[in-house]
């Protein structure tokens, strides 16, 4: 009766949510007392769609609820009326509820990348999240993105050395995902942006090409890598990387000739 006398009033609709709050609190998500309770807060918000504490608590509510569709809906519903100096505070409980393992991962991804429209210097998070995915080919695209804006710093405090090293560890492990991407152009790119430092980079680009059993070009890779390199430590690590491909190359095709010779003796 009051809220009718009263419809604008937030003290009011604040303190009647609250006792409706309690009274369903350990109910069952499909009991009609919680769906009376998602109406309520819709009609609450008919008049408080500029306060950001009602449709927080509201988010609140349709996240431990579950209702994934439900509650991308009501995020971008209070992104959209609220100003933008008070969208981080619902940003932060928008991306907890997309990290939950019931909401699917293309759409986490979307509503990551309108987030980074807003926080770039957050890409790293979104990295790892893709990453926790499985999703590396997203990863590495992002990855190589980052790598490229000059004006990107790391949250994380992490070097662009260092990140150039994620970017090969997935390109390396991961040769099918990344298939679409100019690799061999990409790892060459950030071995000309470093004087040293660059042998990690020459024995990726070499294990990407040895994973997709091109062995001459990954040997290849390993004679520039030795002839460029500048200092003692990578032209070491090249050179033992080349030496243990060998070795490796010998011993399958010493196996291949010792599985060949019972054959020949069972032919005789």
């Amino acid at each position: 009766r009051a809220l009718k006398a009263l419809p604008g009033s937030y003290k009011l609709w604040s303190a009647y949510l609250k006792e409706r709050r309690i009274a369903v609190r350990g109910m069952r998500v499909d009991h009609p007392a919680v769906a009376a309770l998602n109406h309520t807060y819709e009609r609450a918000l008919v008049s408080m769609h500029k306060m950001p504490r009602v449709w927080l608590d509201y988010l609140e509510l349709l996240v431990e609820q579950q209702v994934v569709t439900k509650a991308r809906r009501t995020f971008d519903r209070a992104l959209t009326a609220l100003p933008i100096t008070q969208h981080d505070r619902i940003w932060i409980l928008y991306l907890k509820f997309i990290r939950q393992s019931g909401v699917p991962v293309e759409t986490a991804a979307r509503v990551y990348r309108r987030y980074l429209k807003l926080e770039p210097g957050h890409a790293e998070e979104y990295i790892t999240y893709l990453k926790a995915k499985g999703r590396w080919g997203d990863a590495a695209h992002k990855l190589a993105e980052v790598l490229n804006d000059d004006t990107f710093r790391s949250m994380e405090g992490k070097s662009k050395h260092t990140l150039w090293l994620e970017l090969c560890e997935i390109i390396t492990k991961h040769p099918k995902e990344v298939e679409g991407m100019k690799v061999d152009a990409i790892l060459r790119g950030g071995i000309r942006k470093f004087i040293d430092e660059v042998g990690r980079l020459w024995t990726s680009l070499a294990d990407y090409y040895i994973r997709r059993g091109m062995f001459e070009k990954a040997r290849d890779v390993y004679e520039e890598g030795m002839n460029s390199v500048v200092t003692v430590h990578d032209f070491s690590l090249v050179f033992d990387a080349l030496t243990q491909f060998e070795e490796s190359l010998l011993t399958a095709k010493m196996e291949g000739m010792a599985d060949e010779e019972p054959e020949e003796e069972e032919g005789e």
